[in-house]
């Protein structure tokens, strides 16, 4: 690769992932509909397969899962950990700025006007998760067996929230069932282990086996080391949370209050403010943390720009420092059969997820009238059927938003 097309291929992926940072709204399973419609289908940086699993490399590593896929995609497009961080920055950085911004001003998003684009933000993630679900469910479930496992997962999902949620089935759990099974029920499928023809590209990830010792060696040095040296501090409690969290998103706030309202270092008030505000704005939900870290600096008469950097680098880094140190053992585990066999029950699986996850927190937080469900099958149907750019439909659905709250 010459260093012009670097450059291109570095400016390719920041930009693309500015944009998906300007416009994905709904959350973390919003963002990987995002990143399958514009990076898998559209522009075809890799292919269903290999995004599966990430997908499934993802949920099973600690951090911000939709944040550890893109930057995985940045490193496939960039050619190396560079890219990764560019994809990183660019689709962090709109979101940390807005809750930066916010919280210099004690800000918040109230009213109707604001809630009727929020509420028409959660419709149009909604149809973007629909479509990805669809698309991959037709790829990586071909056949009964692998259609069962994602409805099995589902069931799990299901019996979860009804009866142990967050103790026996989580999303890492269910997948990893689905691992298992599929290593018994899928060594059949020889020709298309992952969904596709043999022969076609799964996940690789461009990553030396020296970086990646090294960034596991960091991991578990900075897990240790911190509490020792630094415990109660900004850089503490934020690594601490991202690298002990599974399934990102809302998951770390429990987390978060422990380490802050609970100790004093900031009013239960604010964080909640800073809790919705985090909603309301595109990009990871994970760049909480710069309201947090923003927050309690101010209370500890420290720079709020500065606080609100530390905290959101420590929370991102743990998650990265995983994602770079196991991927280049996940590409010989996954070229092996028998972990192919596995690999394609757990992709089954993750279209189960997928689709629990339409239902609950989409589909239920969302979806609450029936010009919702009109609204919501509509914009299904321009995403499929008339191939309708995601931003593009962001932006019809703000105006859309618009309209109904001053009505």
């Amino acid at each position: 690769m010459t260093a012009v097309s670097s450059r291109e291929r570095y400016r390719d992926v920041l930009l693309t992932f500015l944009t998906l940072g300007l416009t994905s709204f709904g959350g973390p399973i919003a963002h990987l509909g995002y990143f399958h419609a514009e990076l898998v289908r559209r522009r075809g940086w890799l292919s269903d397969t290999a995004y599966a699993e990430l997908v499934a490399l993802c949920q099973f590593l600690p951090g911000p899962a939709s944040s550890q896929v893109g930057f995985a995609l940045g490193m496939v497009r960039g050619g190396g950990v560079m890219g990764g961080v560019l994809a990183w920055v660019g689709f962090t950085l709109p979101s940390a700025l807005a809750l930066l911004a916010l919280a210099l001003v004690a800000g918040s998003l109230e009213g109707p006007l604001a809630s009727g684009v929020i509420h028409a933000l959660k419709l149009v993630a909604v149809a973007v998760v629909a479509q990805a679900i669809w698309g991959m469910a037709r790829t990586l479930c071909p056949d009964r067996r692998r259609a069962g496992l994602a409805l099995l997962a589902m069931l799990g999902l299901a019996l979860a929230q009804s009866a142990w949620t967050q103790v026996a089935w989580t999303q890492v759990g269910v997948i990893t069932l689905g691992a298992l099974l599929g290593s018994l029920l899928c060594r059949d499928d020889s020709a298309a282990l992952v969904g596709q023809q043999a022969g076609a590209a799964g996940l690789s990830l461009p990553v030396s086996t020296r970086l990646a010792r090294a960034c596991l060696i960091a991991f578990f040095a900075l897990l240790i080391a911190l509490p020792l040296l630094a415990s109660g501090s900004l850089v503490e409690i934020f690594y601490r949370a991202g690298a002990l969290v599974f399934g990102g998103g809302h998951v770390v706030l429990p987390l978060l209050e422990a380490s802050t309202v609970e100790t004093g270092r900031i009013a239960a008030d604010t964080f909640l403010t800073g809790y919705g505000a985090a909603q309301a704005v595109p990009g990871p939900l994970f760049t909480f943390a710069a309201w947090l870290g923003a927050g309690m600096a101010q209370v500890g008469g420290d720079s709020a720009v500065l606080g609100a950097i530390i905290a959101l680098l420590s929370l991102f880094l743990p998650g990265i420092l995983l994602l770079i140190g196991v991927a280049p053992l996940w590409g010989r585990l996954s070229a092996r059969p028998a972990a192919r066999a596995a690999l394609a029950g757990a992709n089954a699986a993750v279209v189960g997820v997928l689709g629990m996850a339409l239902y609950d927190p989409l589909w239920t937080t969302s979806v609450l009238s029936r010009l919702d469900v009109v609204i919501a099958l509509a914009a299904f149907i321009a995403l499929t059927r008339f191939a309708l750019a995601p931003w593009k439909l962001v932006l019809a659905m703000v105006i859309l938003g618009v309209v109904r709250g001053v009505m």
